[in-house]
This record gives C-alpha cells, sequence and structure tokens, in this order.
C-alpha cells in the first residue's frame, strides 16, 4: 500500500493506493503500518507535509517527490523549460493521458489558482493559462478597490449581480468559464473536458458543454507517474 499527498497552496490531501484504487483518508487515519512509501506532489508549503515525511522517516518508509519531465513515456510536456511547469498541472496532464487514451482533453483546474490545459490526442501537451482562483479574486478586488465588498452567504452564479456581492462573485465564476469558452470557440475539436480542484465541481455544473469532475485527478496523477519512476 502507498500513501499518495496532494500538498496544495492551501490545503493537504492524503489517499491510500493499493493497486489502483485510490481511497481518501484523513491525516488522522493513515493506515502507517502497511504503507510502503510516500509519493507527494508539492506545490504547497513544506509545513503542512512536513509531519507525514517525519512519520514516514520514523518508520523508515520511503518518500519521493513527484516532478515534471520533458516527456513521460510517450506523453510530451509542451513546456522548453518543463522544470517550471507545476507539478500539480502536469499530475493532471498525465491522469488525462492515461484516463482517456488517444482523446483531446482540456482540464480546468481551480482552487488558489485556477488552470487550464490542453492534452491532444497524440499525448502532446498544448500548454496552458494561469487564472486567478475564485477566492483569489474576491480578495483582490475588495483589498484593491473603494465601496467594493463580498460576503459569505452570496453564491457563484453565470448571472448579472444586482447587488455588490453578487457581482463581483458572478464576475469570477464567468471570467473563469469565459477563459475555458473562449479556448473551446478557437477549438475545432471535441474534447473530453474534466474539471477538477477545490471550485472544480462547482465549474462543471456551470459549464454549457459535457463535463466530468474528478476530485483525484492529482492523486491519480500521481499514481501513474510512478510507474515510470525506477525506484527501489
Amino acid at each position: 500500500m502507498k500513501l499518495l499527498v496532494d500538498v496544495g497552496n492551501t490545503a493537504l490531501k492524503t489517499a491510500t493506493l493499493t493497486g489502483e484504487t485510490i481511497t481518501l483518508v484523513d491525516e488522522t487515519d493513515i493506515p502507517w503500518s502497511e504503507i510502503e512509501e510516500v509519493l507527494i506532489a508539492q506545490v504547497g508549503k513544506g509545513e503542512l507535509v512536513a509531519p507525514l515525511i517525519e512519520r514516514a522517516q520514523q518508520l523508515a518508509i520511503p518518500h519521493y517527490y513527484a516532478t515534471v519531465n520533458a516527456t513521460l513515456g510517450e506523453l510530451r510536456c509542451a513546456y522548453p523549460q518543463f522544470e517550471n511547469l507545476g507539478i500539480d498541472r502536469w499530475l493532471t496532464v498525465v491522469a488525462c493521458y492515461h484516463l482517456y487514451p488517444q482523446q483531446y482533453c482540456v482540464i480546468l483546474d481551480c482552487g488558489t489558482a485556477s488552470k487550464i490545459d490542453v492534452l491532444n490526442s497524440e499525448g502532446q501537451h498544448l500548454g496552458g493559462w494561469i487564472l486567478p482562483g475564485l477566492d483569489m479574486m474576491l480578495s483582490s478586488l475588495v483589498a484593491n478597490t473603494q465601496k467594493v465588498f463580498s460576503d459569505d452567504t452570496s453564491l457563484f452564479l453565470p448571472e448579472l449581480g444586482k447587488n455588490t456581492p453578487n457581482a463581483i462573485k458572478n464576475g469570477a465564476l464567468v471570467a473563469t468559464l469565459g477563459a475555458l469558452e473562449f479556448y473551446l470557440s478557437k477549438s475545432n475539436e471535441d474534447p473530453v473536458i474534466v474539471c477538477a480542484g477545490g471550485y472544480g465541481e462547482l465549474m462543471q455544473q456551470h459549464l454549457v458543454r459535457p463535463s466530468t469532475y474528478n476530485d483525484i485527478l492529482v492523486l491519480q496523477g500521481l499514481m501513474y507517474w510512478r510507474k515510470y519512476q525506477q525506484f527501489a
């Protein structure tokens, strides 16, 4: 059994991996006696994962950090300087490459930041966009403008706002959806659209086109990434 760890900018997600079965677990419920190795995808702060690494070291369990490579099997990264691509983005591409073989995929991963990545049917990552996440859009507007405010009760809806909190929340939502729709409008493909991240389900609910929501996409990418590595 392996322990998969997704270290985001603001949260940490842990899961066990048995065969190809991924099971989300709380940090307090990790079955350490059954864990053989720890696989880590880290974009956030190291202190989030430090207690898990310390525990693994105490038990002499090896741990490995996922990295971005120019190629992974037949999958190819769009970035000439591939090491600058965020590991979370790369692993969502890795996951889709295996989950949807030989299919054109567009990934919308919405968390602290919102990321759009495109993978063609030949295994070529075409690149993507990074946008402020919904919460970051709101906090930036509130912090840098006069008389603009938000609240904790208004919903994100794809409609015109009739008060200030509605206007900025709905604006953040449609700005993100609009970026995806802009790409799709310029493409002649009929892609698989995969939504992920903390706001991924919200995005999936408001997309006009058929799409799917996957809350373990990074962890699946981590699982597939491990298959290519020659660790002990």
